[in-house]
């Protein structure tokens, strides 16, 4: 006897970037036990996405899927024999279609918040609104400040710190650029006091994809925002492939609590780091073991190889080798200016060593991401202060330790990447 369920998860994602839709974790269960029971396993998300099909047996299941927000959809069906059973998963809709990526990876309320009844939620302050600073003066309302080219001291702890512990009188983004930083409006779309910017591998674009602005970019870019009157540094991951970054600034409550999110519009690993920052690994690493040749093969991409790794090293709890441990050999060695790479290769190590020998190799991992700046994953901030930890008689790690810890009171750690709330600037 066969039968089989295709499964799809209906939510508009709108553009035409995403037109594959995204992927989505979750599970099928027999009803009476008696049938077959598929784990963590990835669903389509998007109305044009192929549902994924898989086999069962006749009889009754619940199929449930668990999307990056945290939100559960489930719904029973019942699979026929020899028959191909149709099972579409509903979501609320999203506030704003424009907005429905955000929405799917829960950086935003849904539809009813905004439409129904006279509750809508408010911005946080007037002067949230207020902008930021940088040469020519007050930038207006709606807009943030893009630094394509920061000098290289920037992301070192050194600099974040002083940026986040002791107020300037000079514009953060001039402070940190190396050749000039740009105004950026945001995109007009959905709601002005939930404002989304976009970016592509050479810095800001138009909704349609189109690129606003040239200019020099480096390793790493960034983005200055103001909100209720304190300036975020935001980590862009950026260049991602061909895939747009997206940043929403909600001046309303987030769902998260966040202010600032920073998301990728990657199908599969954009939707794996919501998981991993929320703690669901095994969710998360559902979505990047099939890719892992496509991630780590080139490591053209190396951001997207960076993040495969901490939700691989993240869910592996053995010691056992595994075929990406020489991967994470070439992350340390082959990207300088990344210090997650180094991060990573201690996580790994910490867990795996037994000699003396191997914990100071970890040690030295870990002095030597912390000289080669400040992660770009949230989740490498966390693991240098944990790592670091490990060494509490040791001046020369407790030194770095004292600036992770203290840069880690200033960053949103509900982000998948490493937002920065800084001090405001002295007038």
């Amino acid at each position: 006897m066969t039968a089989a369920l295709s499964v799809t998860v209906a939510l508009s994602l709108h553009e035409a970037d995403l037109a594959d839709g995204a992927r989505v974790v979750g599970n099928i269960y027999s009803s009476d036990g008696s049938g077959a029971t598929h784990r963590n396993v990835v669903f389509p998300c998007g109305t044009s996405a192929e549902p994924a099909r898989y086999e069962v047996t006749p009889g009754p299941y619940v199929v449930s899927a668990t999307l990056p927000s945290g939100v559960v959809l489930s719904k029973d069906a019942e699979a026929t024999e020899g028959a191909d059973t149709p099972v579409t998963l509903r979501t609320a809709p999203s506030p704003y279609e424009s907005h429905s990526w955000q929405y799917l990876m829960g950086n935003i309320e849904p539809y009813g918040a905004y439409h129904d009844g006279e509750k809508i939620p408010m911005p946080r302050s007037r002067g949230s609104r207020s902008g930021v600073w940088d040469k020519g003066g007050l930038i207006p309302p709606g807009h943030a400040v893009w630094v394509g080219d920061p000098k290289a001291t920037s992301w070192h702890f050194t600099s974040m710190l002083a940026l986040a512990e002791m107020p300037g009188r000079q514009p953060v983004a001039l402070g940190i650029a190396r050749s000039a930083p740009h105004s950026v409006a945001s995109l007009e779309l959905g709601d002005s006091a939930a404002r989304l910017y976009r970016f592509g591998p050479q810095g800001p674009v138009d909704q349609h994809g189109k690129p606003t602005l040239g200019g020099p970019t480096g390793p790493r870019q960034f983005l200055v925002v103001s909100l209720a009157g304190t300036e975020h540094l935001v980590t862009l991951p950026a260049p991602w492939d061909s895939a747009q970054i997206e940043v929403l600034v909600n001046e309303r409550q987030s769902p998260t609590g966040s202010a600032v999110s920073v998301t990728v519009r990657d199908s599969r690993v954009g939707p794996a780091l919501a998981y991993m920052a929320r703690g669901a690994f095994d969710a998360a690493a559902a979505l990047v073991r099939d890719t892992e040749e496509l991630l780590f093969g080139t490591m053209e991409n190396t951001l997207a190889a960076v993040a495969g790794a901490y939700i691989l090293v993240g869910s592996e709890l053995t010691e056992r080798p595994q075929r990406w441990d020489p991967w994470l050999d070439q992350l340390r060695e082959r990207f300088d200016w990344l210090s997650d790479g180094s991060v990573l290769w201690a996580m790994r190590h910490l867990r795996r060593a037994h000699t003396e020998k191997e914990h100071l190799a970890a040690r030295d991992a870990l002095i030597e991401a912390c000289d080669r700046g400040v992660p770009l994953f949230t989740l490498g901030l966390s693991r240098l202060v944990h790592g670091l930890s490990e060494f509490p008689d040791d001046p020369v790690c407790a030194r770095r330790l004292d600036q992770a810890r203290r840069l880690s009171w200033h960053v949103d750690n509900r982000e998948p990447f490493v937002i920065v709330a800084l001090r405001g600037r002295q007038q």
